[in-house]
Order: structure tokens, then C-alpha cells, then sequence
């Protein structure tokens, strides 16, 4: 606590000369002249200061004035503040943004779709579709068994490709997929994944087109990257034939599935920079099938997309890197929101 009293000048007006001066010969006390030097009146005139000051403090534009301790100069400002008090006050303290750090073991997120919030796609179901399983190489029987797709048969499912290193189209689709509906969340979308690394393999073919139009899905996307000769390399969308058969029909959603298909393949290429397959699409990045029965039973807008080749060596580097996956499934969620807000 500090104590608050006259500066200097203050002192020096208690002893000016001009003054006036009391009298010698004033009052008398039982005959007796008591003689009153001005001398003696400073105390009870600092006192009587002090006094006034405690109660009525400084005005409101002056600064608190601070007595001076024996043989310093009297200062009018308050006293210097640290440097390590200011870093403590509120005013100079630096904002601070830290979060709770994220836990070190993320819990698992089931397919079951999440309640879209708020965003450009609030009321949009989309459905991503990581392709194969990482499980499957363990289910043989299971996934080699034909289903109808309409058209012909097909094997439930299969294992996929992977890069010469190792790197499987399983691991690679699903990791992917996990960014790809992280970033629709983020956008306000309903998310469903047709698999999330929550059952032993699959799902077939036939279920994993059903899954898309039981959520009345206003998209689809069907993520998984090609396995074929070294020295092919880029990326296609695939996109659904007309296909009339069967439990397949596919008319009504050739349509918006090509304009979703062309709206995923421009924004992959922007945010990516992986060219147009230089094997399949004769450069347009877009190819028609009518063979599979993700896309001839599917009765919403869907597309398949082969983000690269994992056996060509240039592909395998950008599909192995875990910042480049982001800025696939940034590339692919671009699209989906340019063709759900048109």
C-alpha cells in the first residue's frame, strides 16, 4: 500500500516567505502572551492535509501523487510497473487460444449416419462408400460368392489392389472416406459411411448400394483407387451407364450422376493436382460402365471414384501421404457441395 500525500511544491508552499504572518501579541492565557511560531503550525497543517486527502482523494484527471521518501525528488506520476507485472495484467497479457488436448486413442466412429448441423448442407444425406474391406482378405468364401446386379452377376466384394510397398486399397478408401464425411460434418451434411471398419469384411456390392437408398441419400460417392500397369497413372470418376434390367434401373439417375461425377472430378483435380488418368477417359477424367452393381442398383445420384493407380510409383507416393489424402477428400467434398448447392 502506498502513501498518498503532497509532492514537493506542496512542501515548499508551507514555507513561503509571502505567507502572512501571525502576530506575536495575539491571544493571552491567564495574563501570559503565548507566542505561536509558524514553524510550529506545519505539522498540524500536514496532518490536516493528509487528513483531506484520505477522504476526498485526487481529482479525476490528476494522477495519485506519491510522497518521496527522505532525500528523493517528489514524483506526480504513478511508480514504473515491471516487466513481469505487466506481462500479469489482463490489459497486456497476450489472448490465450489453447484447447484441451485431443485424446490420444480417437474412439471409433460406427456407419451409422450423425445428425447434420448447421452449414451450406444442413438437410443433405450424403453416403460415402469406402470400397472393399480391410477384413476381406480373411473372408474368401464370403466375398466371392455372386450376387445379382441386375444385368449379370458379380462377386460380392473383393479385396482390392494395393502399392508395391504393401499400402492396401482397403486402408487407403477408408482412411479417405473417415476425412472425406469429417469435412461434410463440418459443412452441416448427414454422413453415412456404408462401412467403417466395424465388421469383419464387406458389405457386398448389392447391400452397399442398398444402404444408399435406404438413407434417400442426395449423394453418393464410391471411393477407391486402380491397380494396373506401372506407367498408368491419374484419376477417373466413373459414372452410371443407362442400365434397365433386372432389379437395375438406372435411368433416372444417369443425369445427376454425371453432374455430380464431373463436379467431383474438376474439384479433385484442383485441390490434388493428380492429372487426368492417362489409360482410361482419354483424358476427360470420366468413364461409363454398366458392370457394377454399386452404380446399376443404386436408385440416387452416384458415382465411383479411382483417386490414382497404387501400382504406378508417382501415384503410390501422393496416395501414401496422409496430407495428400486430405486434400483428395477436400478435393471430393468440393464437388459434393458444388453439386448439392446448384
Amino acid at each position: 500500500m502506498s502513501y498518498v500525500g503532497p509532492d514537493g511544491d506542496d512542501f515548499e508552499d508551507f514555507y513561503r516567505d509571502d505567507e502572512p504572518q501571525r502576530g506575536r501579541g495575539g491571544r493571552r492565557f491567564g495574563g501570559r502572551p503565548v507566542l505561536i511560531t509558524f514553524a510550529a503550525l506545519v505539522p498540524t497543517a500536514l496532518a490536516a492535509w493528509v487528513l483531506w486527502q484520505v477522504v476526498h482523494g485526487p481529482s479525476e484527471n490528476e494522477p495519485p501523487k506519491v510522497l518521496p521518501a527522505a532525500g528523493q525528488p517528489a514524483s506526480t506520476s504513478a511508480p514504473p510497473v515491471s516487466a513481469s507485472s505487466k506481462a500479469a495484467t489482463p490489459s497486456s497479457a497476450a489472448p490465450t487460444t489453447s484447447s484441451p488436448a485431443p485424446s490420444k486413442t480417437a474412439p471409433k466412429k460406427s456407419s451409422t449416419p450423425a445428425a447434420g448441423g448447421s452449414g451450406p448442407l444442413r438437410g443433405k444425406v450424403v453416403v460415402i462408400d469406402p470400397g472393399h474391406n480391410p477384413g476381406n482378405f480373411q473372408h474368401p468364401a464370403d466375398i466371392n460368392r455372386s450376387v445379382n446386379v441386375g444385368n449379370g452377376s458379380k462377386e460380392c466384394d473383393t479385396t482390392g489392389t494395393s502399392t508395391n510397398g504393401g499400402y492396401t486399397e482397403a486402408q487407403f478408401t477408408l482412411d479417405v472416406s473417415r476425412r472425406l464425411r469429417a469435412i461434410l460434418e463440418q459443412q452441416g451434411a448427414t454422413v453415412q459411411l456404408t462401412q467403417n471398419g466395424d465388421r469383419p469384411w464387406g458389405p457386398c456390392v448389392t447391400e452397399r448400394a442398398a444402404i444408399g437408398n435406404k438413407a434417400h441419400a442426395d449423394a453418393v460417392v464410391s471411393v477407391h483407387a486402380d491397380g494396373s500397369a506401372s506407367g498408368n497413372r491419374g484419376f477417373h470418376v466413373i459414372l452410371p451407364a443407362s442400365v434397365h434390367a433386372g432389379a437395375a434401373d438406372t435411368r433416372a439417375i444417369v443425369g445427376p450422376s454425371r453432374s455430380l461425377g464431373e463436379r467431383v472430378a474438376g474439384n479433385f483435380l484442383k485441390f490434388t493436382g493428380e492429372p487426368p488418368s492417362n489409360y482410361i477417359g482419354k483424358g476427360t477424367a470420366l468413364d461409363t460402365r454398366s458392370d457394377l452393381g454399386g452404380l446399376n442398383l443404386s436408385t440416387v445420384p452416384k458415382v465411383f471414384i479411382e483417386c490414382g493407380n497404387m501400382r504406378d510409383a508417382q501415384d503410390a507416393r501422393r496416395l501414401t501421404s496422409g496430407e495428400w489424402r486430405q486434400k483428395a477428400a477436400q478435393g471430393i467434398s468440393e464437388g459434393i457441395v458444388s453439386f448439392l448447392g446448384g
